[in-house]
């Protein structure tokens, strides 16, 4: 008999699983900023000016951004094991490839195939985790496999630092190779064999409007950023909304739409959409913020600059302990106000630091910003998916992550056109001061508040299906004493 069966499969308790997919998930989103601070070093070696290197970091964005809709559809086709070791696959050739690129072209080539292998492994390892974990395991699941998208954009910046200073720049993407071939041998043993469904036609339609309103909305505001303002980026921003609108409607009408929005009928897994993806814009500016200020406002270097806002992964790592006993304590809305409170808290205090300020002050506000931000994150993933039916978790699962990854890739967008709106508020001849990212982190602390009001719409006992399920669990006779 084969050790996978097509039965249901159940993990138990403490399985690796959960490990294997957020080590897939770290190497995914390490990828997506640990260049920043090679592209110089890079843009030397293939004979470009520094500033051209940014479309290898937006075509990864962008291709990430543009499949991850259709990676359900690919799943539920193809089976998830298959899928999912596909990913790895294509994700470690392509890390290959950018280390053996010679040109700027060749580069963005490769990393727009390492961006539609991270689309296929972060929806659908995410989706082997939550087709085959107990519910009564979700919360420590879900904690694993959120803390990557929290270390990796923290660490990232100085770990490229470091590998570029100290070796070359090819080692950044070297290293995958060992990890993608251990998590590919890990992938085929732990992830049960799924046939996959045949008969449900791929949604052409959804796909071309779901892409061209990210893309749109992405490269308007882009365009925004340039410091011109036209008809240009206001016909791409304008066109992105009509365009998203029409996606909308098309996937209410479509018989097997490829962006379900079924889900969004149910409370607790809507706040995890609009509000939290308010929650995202405000942290995904956060990482591209915090160093351009130290940079050009304190004076600090590129690599000191990393290590200072090392101190956010360093709360990230002093919270995750501690995440999962306290879902299980208290109510999820509770936590997602307080803690909501606080980390929008954290953003508003950024605006009051200047040169002057105590390093070790400094520190501590960065520190405390990354337990809050780690907190509200794991809260945020975990009750999307509490109150899911089974039947619809494959589409709730797609939505999720395409409003995930956009609202992160909009984050740097947002925090970028903020220090553009602070320029409009300060003199001339002041240039890039602290000045203007204090203004920058006001309306970046404003998106995380509106994100974390919107929790007062939940019902009081949202979660509680998943937060209590420990406690009904019988124990086996052995253990009760």
């Amino acid at each position: 008999m084969s050790f996978f069966s097509n039965k249901k499969f159940s993990l138990p308790p403490g399985s690796a699983l959960p490990l294997l997919v957020a080590g897939a998930f770290f190497m995914e989103n390490l990828d997506a900023t640990v260049i920043v601070t090679a592209l110089p070093q890079m843009a030397k070696d293939f004979g470009v000016h520094p500033v051209d290197m940014n479309i290898g970091v937006s075509a990864y964005i962008l291709t990430l951004t543009v499949f991850i809709p259709a990676s359900g559809w690919i799943a539920n086709r193809f089976g998830t094991r298959n899928v999912f070791s596909l990913a790895l696959i294509l994700f470690t050739l392509a890390s290959l490839l950018c280390s053996a690129s010679v040109s700027l072209s060749t580069f963005t080539a490769a990393r727009m195939l390492q961006g539609f292998a991270g689309a296929l492994m972060v929806p659908v390892g995410r989706l082997v985790v939550l087709k085959n974990t107990q519910k009564s395991d979700l919360i420590r699941a879900i904690a694993t496999i959120t803390w990557p998208g929290l270390v990796a954009p923290i660490l990232g910046p100085p770990l490229g630092g470091f590998i570029t200073t100290y070796a070359s720049w090819h080692w950044i993407f070297l290293l995958n190779l060992p990890l993608g071939i251990i998590a590919l041998v890990f992938s085929r043993k732990l992830i049960p064999q799924v046939e996959g469904q045949k008969g449900v036609p791929f949604d052409v339609t959804g796909f071309v409007l779901t892409g061209a309103a990210c893309l749109g909305l992405i490269f308007g505001l882009d365009m925004f950023n340039q410091g011109t303002i036209n008809w240009k980026p206001v016909t791409m921003v304008g066109g992105a909304v009509i365009v998203g609108a029409l996606a909308v409607w098309h996937s209410g009408r479509a018989t097997h739409p490829l962006l379900p929005l079924t889900a969004l009928k149910i409370k607790s897994y809507a706040v995890t959409i609009y509000g939290g993806s308010l929650f995202r814009v405000a942290i995904g500016a956060l990482p591209f913020l915090l160093p351009l200020m130290f940079q050009l406002g304190y004076g600090m270097n590129a690599f000191d600059a990393g290590l200072l806002v090392l101190a956010v992964f360093a709360g990230n790592l002093a919270m995750k302990p501690f995440t999962s006993p306290i879902l299980h304590r208290f109510r999820f809305k509770s936590i997602m106000l307080i803690n909501g409170l606080l980390n929008s808290a954290t953003i508003f205090a950024c605006a009051l630091l200047t040169p002057d300020v105590p390093t070790a002050i400094t520190l501590l506000l960065l520190f405390a910003s990354g337990m809050t931000r780690s907190m509200q994150f794991t809260a945020l993933n975990t009750l999307a998916f509490s109150q899911v039916p089974a039947e619809q978790m494959g589409g709730a699962n797609t939505l999720f992550n395409t409003a995930q990854q956009l609202s992160t890739g909009l984050g740097i967008a947002i925090g970028a056109l903020s220090l553009r709106v602070a320029e409009h508020f300060l003199p001339a001849s002041a240039g890039m001061q602290t000045g203007t990212f204090h203004i920058a982190f006001i309306i970046i602390g404003v998106f995380s508040l509106a994100g974390t009001l919107d929790s007062l719409t939940l019902d009081p006992t949202a979660g509680d299906e998943i937060r209590r399920k420990k406690e009904s669990v019988p124990q086996p006779a052995s253990s009760q004493k």
